[in-house]
């Protein structure tokens, strides 16, 4: 379960994006999404957890694999409207504000306190809470 943010109980978050598909621009571009296409269990969990104020890094995968901007929850988890499976859920997200430098991967992995990370432990997972020491380490790299 994610730590709740000591300057407020919202809590903090990363999401996975295929920039090719989805990018932290597109996010810009719309003022708001529905985050949807989670499949996997786990991160179906994460999702249900999300609660609309929390607080969520955006992440690029495939060859980019950096972190690119901050995004706020904008709604609480709901089904996905699209899908005919209510074990789909779905939630709204808009942009905060676009990395200054992004974070890669490679740097992430490097830094000790990121090694139990599930950014670093689980790379398959779209959908991931990340704690205060982690969100902090990651805020700070990038800018935000």
């Amino acid at each position: 379960m994610p730590t709740k943010n000591s300057e407020s109980t919202r809590s903090r978050w990363l999401v996975k994006t295929e920039p090719d598909c989805y990018s932290y621009s597109d996010l810009q571009r719309d003022g708001k999404t529905i985050w949807d296409g989670v499949t996997n269990n786990l991160a179906l969990k994460h999702i249900r957890s999300i609660k609309k104020g929390d607080s969520v890094l955006v992440y690029h995968t495939g060859d980019e694999k950096a972190v690119t901007g901050l995004a706020e929850a904008a709604s609480d988890p709901y089904p996905d409207p699209k899908q005919n499976d209510v074990k789909l859920a779905v939630f709204d997200i808009k942009p905060k504000k676009a990395a200054r430098r992004p974070v890669p991967l490679s740097e992430i992995k490097a830094l000790k306190e990121m090694s139990e990370s599930p950014l670093v432990r689980m790379p398959r997972l779209s959908v991931m809470p990340i704690n205060d020491r982690e969100w902090k380490k990651l805020t700070e790299l990038a800018g935000l």
